[in-house]
C-alpha cells in the first residue's frame, strides 16, 4: 500500500488491528503524553516491521506512524500475521529475530538516555541514521533527510542544541552538508571519548 510523504499510517489511539511492513521508504514513530508533549520513540525504514502490538492483547495503538518520506507499505492483518507466524517456521524466526533487535535498540536508547549527554545520543543517533555497525564501517555514509526538531525529540533536548552540536560536528569534519546530511565514521570518536 502506498503512503505519502506525511501520510499517517495509523494514530495514537486508532485500533490495533494490523503489522506493518517497509517494503520502500522511512517511517517515524511517535507518542504524545497525556500532558501534550509529542517524543520521538524511532525512525524505521525499508525491511522493518511495525505496529507488533496488535499481536498482543493492546486494544488501541499506543503511538503514532508517519510516512517520513514516499512509502510502500505491506499491510498484515492481525489473524493473517498470528497464522504465517504458527505455520511458517522460517518467517517465525525472522520475526522473533526482528522483535529481539528491537527490544535490544529500546534498552539502549534507555541506557543512552540516562548516562549519556546530550552531544553523544545525537552522535549515536546520526550513527545509527547513517547505518554504521550494520554491514562493516564505510567512511561516509549520506542519511535521509531529517528536521533538527525531530533530531531533538529523538535526543531529548531543543532544537537550538542540536543545531549547536551539529555545527559543532561539521566544523570538526564529522558531518558534511552537501545537499543531504553526510555522516563521517570519525564521528564514533564523540559516542566511544569519555
Amino acid at each position: 500500500m502506498p503512503v505519502p510523504k506525511g501520510g499517517i499510517v495509523f494514530a495514537q489511539g486508532d485500533t490495533c488491528d494490523a503489522v506493518f511492513y517497509i517494503q520502500a521508504g522511512r517511517v517515524k514513530l511517535t507518542v504524545v503524553s497525556s500532558t501534550g508533549k509529542e517524543g520521538t520513540i524511532g525512525i524505521l525504514g525499508a525491511g522493518d516491521f511495525f505496529g507488533e502490538d496488535s499481536l498482543v492483547t493492546q486494544h488501541i495503538r499506543m503511538g503514532t506512524a508517519t510516512a517520513l518520506v514516499d512509502c510502500t507499505l505491506m499491510r498484515i492483518e492481525k489473524g493473517a500475521m498470528l497464522k504465517v507466524l504458527h505455520s511458517e517456521h522460517g518467517f517465525s524466526d525472522l520475526f522473533v529475530e526482528h522483535l529481539l533487535v528491537k527490544n535490544f535498540r529500546y534498552r539502549e536508547d534507555l541506557i543512552d538516555q540516562l548516562f549519556n549527554s546530550s552531544e553523544k545520543r545525537l552522535a549515536r543517533i546520526l550513527l545509527l541514521f547513517a547505518g554504521f555497525g550494520k554491514d562493516g564501517i564505510q567512511e561516509r555514509t549520506e542519511i535521509p533527510k531529517i528536521s533538527q526538531e525531530t533530531l531533538a525529540e529523538m535526543v531529548g533536548t531543543t532544537r537550538p542544541r542540536v543545531s549547536s552540536f551539529m555545527n559543532k560536528f561539521r566544523k570538526m569534519g564529522f558531518i558534511d552538508y552537501n545537499g543531504g546530511l553526510e555522516v563521517h565514521s570519525s564521528l564514533l570518536t564523540v559516542v566511544l571519548h569519555e
